[in-house]
């Protein structure tokens, strides 16, 4: 694991507040360049399949944001957590109408009952935490013993390279390359290859399937399928 320099952070929730108001989720699913769009909507299919959600499925995910990866599963009781109010605001006006309840705070002091989920989905959060493994210890405890988790990464020693050739290049003036900052790649506060984060939740979990998004080749976004 590379971790990034690291920031100070006085308060956790004004942190991730801060990064929620200048990176707007909704306008990042909505309006950010094509190949982006794409990537992330490759990402969201893949994990709706590895989770393989059934209505009667009582459904966790860490680090929740706007709601949009709960969007995937309408029909399943579902847990939203995050640090943040101001991405727990976005997810109560998106996930309007489904069986979901919000909670603020971090995930080691929340209440939740052990082996109380059969699914439990972290994506593209464990970069963004001061303390990664504490939250996969605590995930640990929160799948019930035949549940599936779905924990996946941003590749950033790929996305830092390839965004570094476009900002060198100059083509950031081309419209689909204007705006490469979003994400908030200065968030992360660990870089991990894919290497990396095998060995990270193999710690934890056993690995049983593994997708490289949008190919093998390409590998932007990595989404883990474990078990315990």
């Amino acid at each position: 694991m590379t971790p990034t320099p690291m920031i100070a952070i006085d308060s956790v929730e004004r942190w991730n507040d801060t990064f929620a108001r200048q990176h707007d989720i909704d306008d990042y699913y909505a309006r950010s360049g094509l190949l982006i769009r794409w990537i992330e909507q490759q990402r969201l299919v893949c994990i709706r399949s590895m989770a393989a959600a059934e209505p009667s499925d009582r459904i966790l995910e860490v680090g929740c944001g706007g709601g949009h990866v709960l969007q995937q599963f309408p029909e399943s009781d579902l847990t939203g957590v995050d640090v943040s109010g101001e991405m727990l605001a976005k997810a109560r006006r998106n996930l309007q109408g489904y069986r979901v309840r919000l909670l603020k705070g971090e995930l080691q002091e929340l209440d939740l009952p052990d082996a109380g989920f059969d699914k439990i989905i972290c994506t593209e959060v464990l970069e963004h935490t001061v303390d990664p493994e504490a939250i996969l210890a605590r995930i640990k405890r929160l799948v019930r013993p035949e549940g599936r988790l779905v924990i996946t990464f941003p590749n950033d020693p790929l996305v830092n390279r390839l965004k570094g050739f476009i900002r060198s290049s100059g083509l950031t003036i081309v419209p689909p390359f204007r705006r490469i900052s979003w994400g908030g790649d200065q968030y992360h506060l660990h870089v991990w290859s894919v290497g990396e984060m095998r060995a990270l939740l193999s710690r934890y979990f056993v690995i049983a399937q593994e997708r490289l998004i949008p190919s093998r080749l390409l590998r932007i976004r990595c989404c883990f399928q474990c078990a315990l």
